[in-house]
């Protein structure tokens, strides 16, 4: 059966397929994504490049500090990348159905990942919240659930929310970066005559769309980690608060560059990464396809 008739997996098939993908990918990058933090958060002139960064916290702090923090991603990955994939699907659906479309094209593809994103932000905050405070260097918090139980003691239960607005809008934007360009990347590829140069374009498709994706929202991920990883003073208004007037604020005081901070680290976590979620995703879905029969195949 052709794909185009064939009757597409139900929808825990995508989140299965999502959740096995997103574990499979922290696990290969997570000491990247530390890197990336911790450039983040460093204001004023950069001390480190990426080697260096890599270099001074395997010196001063142990190996071991490369996967400081790992636990609330790991958590977090299956429902997180499950939910993108799934959320994906199912907007997809929804906007076809809207829009009468019998087919995706390049506009409903952006569409459907920004509201993949979207929906995946509502997830991922308390998570990405605790991996931040972990990942800090003046962090003295003894584990995740410590990170919890101080944030809820000062803040209460709606502090593991911090950040919600800058989070909301790192996912919206990176996934219909990603899927957008999943979706032209694929049309422009030769037309795969094999199962292997079917999971190779999946492949490349899904890195440059990971590389697009880093690249429209690396300054809304520098903004959420001054966000998410700022002390609050009480009586006094946080510098960064908002998504949009922290950008301006960053680059006012430290200039455009600074919105790229730790976008060599996190490129090279998200471009490949891209990859080898959407690799094992249609891994995955494809094994489904074969265990349900028809019509799925």
């Amino acid at each position: 059966m052709s794909d185009t008739n064939r009757k597409p997996l139900p929808f825990i098939a995508n989140f299965t397929a999502g959740a096995i993908a997103g574990i499979s990918e922290i696990l290969t990058f997570y000491p990247l994504d530390v890197v990336k933090t911790r450039m983040q958060l460093e204001t004023g002139k950069a001390k480190h490049g990426l080697v260096g960064s890599f270099q001074a916290i395997i010196k001063e702090e142990g190996f071991g500090r490369l996967y400081r923090g790992l636990v609330p991603p790991l958590l977090l990955e299956a429902p997180k990348r499950a939910t993108k994939f799934a959320a994906n699907d199912f907007w997809g659906k929804t906007y076809l159905g809207l829009t009468g479309e019998s087919k995706m094209t390049q506009q409903l593809s952006i569409l459907t990942g920004c509201s993949a994103g979207a929906t995946e932000s509502f997830v991922v905050v308390p998570f990405e919240l605790v991996k931040i405070k972990l990942q800090d260097k003046a962090s003295t918090f003894a584990g995740p659930m410590d990170v919890v139980k101080q944030i809820v003691q000062k803040d209460g239960l709606l502090g593991l929310y911090s950040g919600m607005e800058a989070t909301f809008w790192r996912h919206f934007w990176w996934n219909g970066g990603y899927f957008g360009c999943i979706f032209q990347v694929r049309a422009v590829l030769p037309k795969p005559e094999t199962a292997q140069a079917r999971l190779m374009n999946d492949l490349v498709a899904g890195t440059i769309g990971g590389f697009v994706g880093t690249a429209i929202n690396t300054p809304f991920d520098v903004v959420k980690s001054r966000i998410q990883g700022g002390t609050k003073v009480p009586g006094a208004a946080p510098k960064y608060n908002w998504t949009y007037p922290a950008l301006v604020t960053i680059v006012r005081e430290e200039g455009p560059v600074a919105l790229y901070k730790g976008f060599v680290p996190k490129v090279l976590r998200l471009a490949p990464g891209g990859g080898v979620l959407l690799l094992v995703v249609e891994v995955t879905l494809g094994l489904f396809r074969q265990l349900l029969g028809p019509p799925y195949i």
